[in-house]
Order: structure tokens, then sequence, then C-alpha cells
């Protein structure tokens, strides 16, 4: 059993026009989205083994927040270059090399490749998870999708099930 989460970065500012992209830091919402879900992974008892994240500042800075809420990860992190900007096949890509040893991954990230990289492994399910997370992958939701293989180059298309997924507006 491998268990994938999935986090969009959480909302970033507009207000410095001279900021490059990739430099812009999280607004005022964002800091407390990060936090928010912190909190509410920490109180469902969610734990990760590694993490592998975007180097844009406004991830480095969703990251922070969930620790300032969460606790000090006792696991990896791993910055990516690739996930910035990244399309579903490259995303794929990463998902498919993670150590084999990783069983509950956590990758932060941008859309749209993220919300395609949910929508492209997670099967409908009864309880209409997939469904909601198919109408929109806000900023800093989370999309966590188990599926029943060993490795990760063993994920399909539709091959796994969304059991947790979380968007900050609906938290607290």
């Amino acid at each position: 059993m491998k268990r994938l989460t999935i986090l969009r970065h959480a909302k970033s500012s507009w207000e410095d026009s001279n900021l490059a992209d990739f430099d812009r830091p999280l607004n005022d919402r964002g800091w407390k989205a990060a936090r928010r879900v912190g909190r509410e992974l920490k109180k469902r008892g969610i734990e990760f083994d590694l993490c592998v994240a975007s180097t844009a500042a406004r991830v480095r800075e969703t990251l922070d927040g969930l620790v300032e809420s969460y606790g000090k990860p006792d696991f990896e992190i791993c910055f990516e270059p690739r996930i910035y900007e990244a399309s579903l096949a490259t995303l794929t890509a990463i998902v498919r090399g993670l150590p084999v040893s990783s069983k509950a991954p956590l990758l932060v990230g941008h859309n749209p490749g993220l919300h395609q990289l949910v929508l492209e492994f997670a099967r409908d399910d009864g309880r209409g998870l997939r469904d909601r997370a198919s109408a929109k992958f806000p900023t800093a939701a989370l999309a966590m999708i188990e599926f029943n293989v060993d490795l990760w180059t063993g994920i399909e298309p539709g091959g796994g099930e969304i059991s947790e997924l979380i968007f900050p507006k609906e938290l607290d």
C-alpha cells in the first residue's frame, strides 16, 4: 500500500509587481490557510515519511506555515526544481521515481499540474471526493490518494482512491 498526499501551495501575494512569479511569497490569507491545514493534519493524525516540494518561495512558506501548527517534521524535505510549472507527465515521473522505501510522501507544488495529477490517478469513489476535487483544487487544498501497489512505478491512471480531501475554507 502506498499513500500519496498532494498539497497545493497556499495563496500567494501579488503586492509586489516587480517580483518574478517564482519569488512571490504568501499573503496573510495564505499563511492562515497553511497553518490551518497543518492543524488539521495533526488533528487527523496524518503523518508523512518524505516531502518532495517545489523550490518556489510560496511553497517553502506553505511548508513553514504547516510546520508552525503541525510541528517539526521527522522526515526529509527534498526540494525538486522540476515541480515548478510541471506538466502532468513530469509530476507523474516524479511520483513514479519516489523511493521504494517511502510509503507516505507529501508532494507540494502548483496548479494546474497538481490538480491534473489528482484527477489522473484517483478513480471515482463512493464518497464523492473525486467529484469534489474535480470541481476545484484551490490554494492550500490537500488530497490523499491511496494505491494498492508495492512500488511507485506500479501506479496507474485511475488506480488510486482519495481517502482525505481538505479545503482550508471548510476548516474551523
